[in-house]
């Protein structure tokens, strides 16, 4: 599998469907407004994308309260982040956090983001809408919600996979870390449920009023919602490419895989992603209305250039070190 091939295919389809957009970093700090609300600091260390907004409690329009964002989607206040992802040293322990790059290719004047990830909101799948079928319904103001977990320890979920980088190539996905050096890089995905029971914004467990129904691993159309969850919403993917490149030296032949997650996560089932709504006014859903709209939102959302979205900037509310080598990671006894 080429690196380009997913984003090639979609931009060459005579249909094309959905949102494709680069966040640039706005915070690395342990906050978690979705899993721990008011919690200063959070249990572990995440990577976060997206408006200003962002706090340690959110609750409302946060759309309504953001000034900028870090998103190429300048209509986009909504808040991305997953688990930072660490090297842990085989000789003494110590941790470093890993940097993100931009994933590649970076696509319609989307040159200068700055770290991020990248952000899907597909309607069916990258190539293709079903919108004469069944109508996609945007998130609503409060919306959040969680895929994985970081105490899964015994199965892969579906849509949460690894890839490792060389040249070219992503390589086969995988629901664990690579077992070598990848020589660009482990690229990682988390692809979120679209189907919701049309009632609640949240969960006790921030996964219940969302339902799955895909099996299968890549951007693959999602099956009819079940009767619980009838509401059909936007498929939510995020990508990320962490740049394990100047780690590869320190990784000897045989040894086992020294990646992390911040939870001192070293299986790679306990990967995981939060998503906090907050699109502006109905800009989400006129795209969500819109055929072949695939990354430039079919001219129906204002765009900016990667120099203002890396202006987006909010301030450390955890006074702690997660650069440099550690002795432990943030919030680990």
């Amino acid at each position: 599998m080429k690196l380009f091939s997913a984003a090639a295919l979609a931009l060459i389809a005579p249909v094309q469907a959905g949102l494709r957009f680069p966040c640039s970093t706005l915070t690395v700090q342990r906050l978690d407004p979705v899993v721990q609300p008011g919690a200063v600091p959070a249990a572990h260390v995440h990577h976060i994308v997206g408006g200003n907004a962002f706090n340690h409690t959110m609750t409302g329009d946060v759309g309504e309260r953001a000034t900028c964002t870090t998103c190429q989607m300048a209509e986009d206040f909504s808040n991305y982040w997953t688990a930072q992802l660490y090297f842990k040293s085989p000789t003494n322990g110590s941790y470093k956090r890993v940097p993100v790059v931009p994933v590649q290719p970076l696509l319609g004047g989307s040159n200068g983001a700055t770290g991020g990830l990248t952000v899907y909101y597909t309607q069916f799948d990258l190539n293709r809408d079903n919108l004469n079928q069944q109508k996609i319904t945007a998130f609503k103001p409060g919306f959040r919600m969680t895929v994985g977990s970081p105490t899964e320890s015994n199965k892969p979920h579906v849509g949460l996979r690894y890839q490792c980088l060389s040249g070219t190539s992503r390589g086969a996905e995988q629901p664990d870390f690579p077992s070598k050096p990848c020589s660009g890089g482990i690229f990682t995905s988390h692809h979120f449920p679209s189907c919701w029971d049309g009632v609640n914004l949240d969960s006790p467990d921030h996964q219940s009023h969302m339902y799955n129904t895909i099996r299968s691993d890549g951007f693959t159309n999602a099956p009819a919602c079940p009767a619980s969850h009838p509401v059909r919403m936007p498929q939510v993917t995020y990508e990320t490419t962490w740049d394990t490149r100047q780690f590869n030296s320190l990784w000897k032949s045989g040894d086992p895989n020294p990646f992390v997650w911040s939870f001192e996560g070293t299986l790679g089932y306990g990967t995981h992603a939060d998503y906090m709504f907050g699109w502006k006014g109905d800009s989400l859903q006129r795209a969500m209305d819109k055929s072949e709209c695939f990354y430039d939102g079919c001219g129906s959302i204002k765009k900016q250039a990667m120099s203002e979205a890396n202006k987006c900037a909010v301030a450390k509310q955890v006074t702690e070190d997660v650069e440099g080598w550690l002795e432990k990671l943030p919030g680990m006894a």
